[in-house]
């Protein structure tokens, strides 16, 4: 499709990349460079920058739109505020708000409960319980998903009294409290600072909380944030949100607090905690899914036990259970900590073996291992070589940050500035710098 092949395919894009609209032009040279001529094809856009995780053109498409003289539908500021929640743009979020109150479009529970969990994904709760004030003076009536994104957004802050105030008039409205208001509890107590010493505790019994019915489960759901591709773990910005579309048992979405248990445990180093979660998986019949598995693996390896997090990377390929990319990419990740020649053994070991069975990194798995792997300062940078290495033979350039990191490094080295690997860098690093250097 035109639109489609003038986004993805020539990359040109809107009114802040290439400057002012020349309407002094034919009409058949306009249509040639224009995008887009009604408000369907731009929420194809919309969608597509979304998807591409491109969230900052979206501004640029809404000009455009004006330009056109396009009048934005309810149904495209809802596409746009997706896309800045999904990108974690809180000023883009209400910026589209006021656009649409302009328009004369009063915003819905929906649209709402967007905004808040587009403040949770900020960190930023005082915003969020602005939106619930806002609500009410527009007698925009909350339902369950407004009270779990708002208790999520609270979370994330480490605000746990207005976490708890929340539980409370939920339970004061008859509402029981589902694995979503369990994992929200699990993040509010890991957000605190500094985490409680019955943190452990809290974590064992919310999860045990959760395996009870309630009344929210069958009411949280919604159909036109499935329409949207907007799944509950995104909405309230769960660890889980990236992989929730996935298959081949990556995710036994049944497991939610479970997972965002691990997720807690290993981002606290915490083995004593991870070991009790998976015996009380083990007592209940159930098996990890991979998931599970690749927290398990950071926890001992952000903890420093190599040898234990090995083994169940080893455990787990070796049962015959699905395994995915990024179970090696944790393991690669986690080893290379520290820039032990173990660890940094470990991690270039498993990036051959991955590549081996045909799993390849995608452009964020291998920024984020180049990132890491750059910021060894002694040693032969072999682990960073083979990451660039095995990214440039699949063609996939990586961010300016890791780009940036590793050029930087390169150069500390007494490498020949002749040196085609270098020279390469330099130049992917000079291009990148000239597209995405100011913004960073």
């Amino acid at each position: 499709m035109k639109l489609l092949l003038s986004i993805i395919g020539q990359q040109r894009l809107l009114v802040r990349v290439v400057g002012r609209r020349y309407f002094a032009a034919s009409t058949e040279e306009y249509a040639k460079r224009n995008y887009a001529n009604n408000v369907s094809e731009y929420n194809t856009v919309v969608g597509s920058i979304t998807a591409q995780r491109r969230h900052f053109l979206l501004r640029d498409v809404y000009d455009d739109m004006m330009l056109d003289g396009v009048q934005p539908t309810r149904d495209a500021f809802h596409s746009f505020i997706v896309g800045t929640m999904k990108g974690s743009r809180l000023q883009d979020a209400f910026f589209f708000r006021d656009q649409m109150r302009i328009m004369g479009l009063a915003p819905d529970v929906t649209l709402y409960n967007f905004l808040i969990s587009t403040c949770g994904k900020c960190k930023n709760s005082d915003k969020a319980i602005q939106i619930l004030e806002e609500m009410k003076h527009m007698e925009v009536k909350p339902n369950v998903q407004t009270f779990i994104c708002l208790l999520h957004a609270c979370a994330a802050d480490g605000r746990l009294d207005r976490v708890y105030a929340i539980v409370r008039d939920m339970t004061a409205a008859g509402l029981g409290l589902n694995k979503f208001c369990y994992a929200g509890l699990i993040v509010a107590h890991k957000s605190k600072t500094p985490v409680a010493d019955d943190f452990a505790t809290k974590v064992v019994e919310f999860v045990e909380r959760s395996k009870m019915w309630s009344s929210v489960e069958s009411d949280s759901a919604n159909a036109e944030n499935v329409m949207m591709g907007v799944s509950d773990e995104e909405l309230y910005n769960l660890p889980t949100a990236e992989y929730v579309h996935r298959r081949g048992g990556f995710l036994a979405r049944q497991l939610t607090a479970y997972h965002v248990a691990f997720h807690a445990s290993a981002d606290l180093k915490n083995v004593e905690l991870t070991d009790t979660l998976l015996e009380m998986l083990k007592k209940e019949g159930k098996v990890p899914d991979v998931y599970i598995v690749m927290q398990v693996i950071r926890c001992y390896l952000h903890a420093g036990d190599l040898d234990r997090g090995l083994q169940t990377f080893e455990d787990c390929t070796k049962s015959g259970k699905p395994v995915a990319a990024e179970l090696y990419v944790t393991l690669a990740e986690g080893a290379m900590i520290g820039y032990t020649p173990k660890g940094m053994q470990i991690a270039q070991d498993t990036l051959v073996n991955m590549t081996s069975r045909n799993f390849f990194l995608n452009p964020k798995m291998g920024s984020d291992l180049l990132l890491l792997a750059a910021g060894e300062k002694t040693g032969g940078y072999t682990t960073a070589n083979y990451i660039w290495d095995l990214m440039q033979t699949r063609r996939v350039v990586p961010s300016f940050p890791a780009v940036e990191a590793y050029y930087q490094g390169l150069k500390e080295r007494e490498i020949p500035e002749d040196d085609p690997r270098l020279l390469l860098v330099s130049k992917t690093y000079d291009n990148l710098r000239a597209r995405f250097g100011p913004r960073t």
